[in-house]
Formats: structure tokens, sequence, C-alpha cells
């Protein structure tokens, strides 16, 4: 793969590489005592690397001179968004935010969960994407209408424009017809439109950005551009982040077992996606499963908290 942005490649392994299915694991490792674990330790630490550009994107400049300040910065920003703050009260107590809640009243508590996250990582490190805006940056600097799409990339060689969704869940068919939702409300005419002309507007607030054929995206995502010149050029990853047995079962991610299973589970989510996906222009829309399985969903959300939580003292 060469030299990525975050060195992810070291952590987590692309395990499936299809044109509409990617799937990725974290495996095992053994400690001085030659006891084989779960690298979560080296995910989260992993995940803090990404926190300052998942905030700023490149609305600041990171170097080694500035580096602990723009990590302290961008916890605090991440913190000062409510859903964060809120779902780290809940974790704080020594509890945990069940798939149902997410489809409750408070459908926000999904938000404060780390999905955008481990979404912006695997695009840039895996897909060469560019981030083309941070929602993070505009909520806090400028506390105003935020884009609903969980990233929005480019891939400059290419000249197509990611618009990726994410979910974080227990029982990983739920987060996939959450998903499911999501594009069927967010890829329909009228919800593009209105979105894009958000994006638009954040895009020409930094006016001096060095970000490369600025000009090609905003004619791209114009009012008058054609429906389907615009599908044409949009990806769409969809990323499940979900708890897996094979996890706790396997300790050893390369046993036939865990291999076995683990694409039997992969496959099995696959078909379910493709069964129940139902969106009227499904056929013109170029869709990306990315399947990322766990040990616990949960641990790794609490585990995360408690990281970039004390980040904003350092």
């Amino acid at each position: 793969m060469g030299q990525t942005p975050f060195g992810s490649q070291k952590v987590i392994t692309e395990s499936i590489s299809e044109a509409h299915l990617k799937t990725y694991f974290v495996g095992f490792d053994k400690n001085s005592a030659g006891q084989r674990y779960y690298r979560l330790k080296e995910l989260i630490d992993l995940l803090q690397d990404v926190i300052p550009e998942f905030a700023f994107a490149h609305h600041g400049t990171i170097s080694a001179l500035n580096a602990i300040n723009m990590i302290r910065e961008a916890a605090k920003s991440i913190y000062r968004i409510k859903e964060f703050e809120k779902t780290r009260q809940i974790y704080e107590n020594g509890k945990f935010i069940d798939d149902d809640e997410k489809t409750g009243k408070d459908k926000s508590l999904e938000r404060g969960e780390f999905g955008e996250l481990i979404l912006h990582l695997l695009l840039r490190d895996f897909h060469k994407t560019i981030p083309l805006l941070s929602k993070i940056y505009f909520k806090d600097a400028y506390g105003s209408t935020v884009h609903g799409f969980d990233a929005v990339h480019v891939e400059p060689i290419a000249k197509t424009l990611w618009l990726g969704e994410s979910k974080l869940y227990i029982n990983p068919e739920k987060g996939l017809k959450a998903l499911i939702q999501d594009i069927k409300t967010h890829f329909v005419r009228d919800y593009l439109r209105d979105e894009f002309n958000i994006i638009s507007k954040k895009v020409k607030l930094y006016e001096n950005s060095s970000f490369p054929e600025r000009e090609y995206w905003l004619d791209l995502m114009h009012r008058n551009t054609k429906m389907i010149d615009l599908l044409n050029s949009v990806s769409i990853p969809l990323l499940c982040t979900y708890s897996s047995e094979n996890f706790t079962k396997y300790d050893d991610e390369k046993c036939a077992g865990f291999i076995k299973d683990y694409q039997k589970e992969i496959r099995k989510l696959k078909r379910y996606f493709d069964e129940n996906n139902d969106h009227l222009l499904k056929s013109d829309l170029n869709i990306i499963l990315l399947l990322f399985p766990v040990r616990s969903k949960n641990e790794l959300v609490k585990g995360m908290h408690e990281k970039l939580y004390h980040l904003q003292t350092i």
C-alpha cells in the first residue's frame, strides 16, 4: 500500500477488497508474558492520532511544534459538541448505549460514539481521499448549520466526491438497517441539493485555501449540475463498525477457524444488506459497504472517551 497519512496498515488489516465491499479488522499480538491479547489499545492510539485532522481538516496547520496543542484543542472542540459530551457522561457512569436507544427519541447519541472518526481514518488511509471540510470545525468555529453526511471527502485523481455514512452498533444487522435508512433519506434530489448548498457555502468561507482543485468541486456541486452527472461522480462509503464474537472466540486472526468464521459472517451481512437495500436509485448509486467488526463496540467507545477526555488537559 505504501505510505499512508496515519499508517493504519500497522494496526488495521484490510481483509476483503472488492468493488462494493471492503472489510477490516484489528487482530491480536503477544505481551511480554507471551499471552495473546486483542489490540484494542493500538486501535485507540491510532484513532487518537486522527483526531486533529478529523476536527480541523485542512483549516489548521499541524506540525511537530504544535502537535500537542492541536490534539488538546481538537479534543476540546469535540466535547463542545453536545452529543459527544452527553455520550461521554453515559459511559463515564458505567452505562452503555443500546442499539435500540439510537432509533428512539434521542438519535443524537449515535453521533457521540466516534463512528465518523473511524470512517475518516479508513477513507484517508485505504481510499486515498482528502477531507473537503470538517463539520466539527464549522460547528465549533461558527456555530452554524452543519452538513448531514458523516464524511465529505474527495479523491483528486479519480475526480470523485465521497459522501459517507457511519454506524457503530452492537448488532451489525441493526447497523446495516440504519445505513439503508440513511441513504433512502439522504440520496434524494431535494436533500442532496440542500446539502450541497450548505457544503459549498462553507468551502467558500476559506477563500485562501490551497485545497487542490477547489473550484472543480464547487462547480460539481453547483445547483444546475445534472443529477445523473452528479451521481456518476459520487462514491458512497457506508461503514458499519460492530461487535463480533469472533474476537472473543479466537485469539489468532491467522488460524483457519477465525478466517472461516470471519468470512462466513461478512458474506452473511453483505447478503442482508443487498436484500434489504430497496433504494429506488440503488442501481445509480456507487455504494461501497465497509464492514469493521471489533471485539466490543462498547469497549471501544468507552476507551475512546477515556482517552480523548484526558487529552484536553495535556
